[in-house]
C-alpha cells in the first residue's frame, strides 16, 4: 500500500532539486521537510540525489585536476 501512496505522489522537479540541494548542505524547515514528505516521489529524490553525487564528485575531480 505503500508503494502505491508513493507513486501518486506529485513533485514538481524543482522541488525535488530543492530537496536535495537542502540535504546536500543539511539545513532544512521542518515544516518543509514535512511537506516534502507529502508531496516528492521517493523515485525522483533517489535519481536526482544520485545525479547531484555524480555531480559533485566530478566537479571535485576536475578541481583537483585544474589544481594539480
Amino acid at each position: 500500500m505503500s508503494g502505491e501512496r508513493a507513486t501518486q505522489r506529485k513533485g514538481s522537479l524543482p522541488r525535488t532539486i530543492r530537496a536535495v540541494a537542502w540535504s546536500f548542505i543539511g539545513l532544512r524547515k521542518g515544516s518543509e521537510y514535512e511537506q516534502d514528505l507529502q508531496k516528492i516521489n521517493p523515485i525522483h529524490i533517489v535519481i536526482v540525489g544520485l545525479l547531484a553525487v555524480f555531480l559533485l564528485v566530478a566537479s571535485l575531480i576536475a578541481l583537483v585536476n585544474w589544481i594539480v
